[in-house]
């Protein structure tokens, strides 16, 4: 795990660092999706979650959930193209989760992928993508707390 401006960034998921979500394959072939701690830093405490359920397709770039905390609601980002297979409804119940561990405890959804091998293409990952962060998080000014 890398920690840039305060950030913690593991190196073994891909980010689509725009929009502050990120994606991790699983051995099923499903991906699991979340945001970032860059995310949950800048809209500090969460107080609602509510996560899409449907068993139809959703586009990269749609929402797969809105999130809600003291100082903003907004939506998840898909970073892929695919189906949801399984939501965490402990999120949704305790939306802290998102807060106290992004990359565990509080992911958002698991995803059959249309096509992996595209998509993943345009995320970044490993060195690359902690750096890209990393240039992203400067750019903008970011620190998290």
């Amino acid at each position: 795990m890398s920690t840039i401006n305060n950030c913690n960034l593991p190196e073994d998921i891909y980010y689509w660092v725009e929009k502050h979500v990120w994606v991790r394959p699983e051995a099923d072939g499903t991906v699991t999706v979340g945001i970032t701690d860059v995310a949950q830093n800048l809209a500090r405490k969460m107080v609602a979650a509510t996560l899409k359920k449907t068993t139809k397709p959703i586009d990269k770039g749609k929402s797969i959930a809105t999130l809600e905390s003291g100082k903003w609601v907004g939506p998840v980002a898909n970073p892929i193209t695919g189906t949801i297979v399984q939501t965490n409804d402990l999120v949704e119940q305790t939306p802290t989760l998102i807060n106290g561990d992004p990359y565990g405890a509080g992911w958002i959804a698991r995803m059959q992928p249309t096509n992996w091998d595209a998509d993943k293409a345009a995320l970044v990952t490993g060195t690359e993508g902690v750096e890209a962060y990393r240039a992203f998080l400067d750019k903008e000014g970011i620190q998290c707390q």
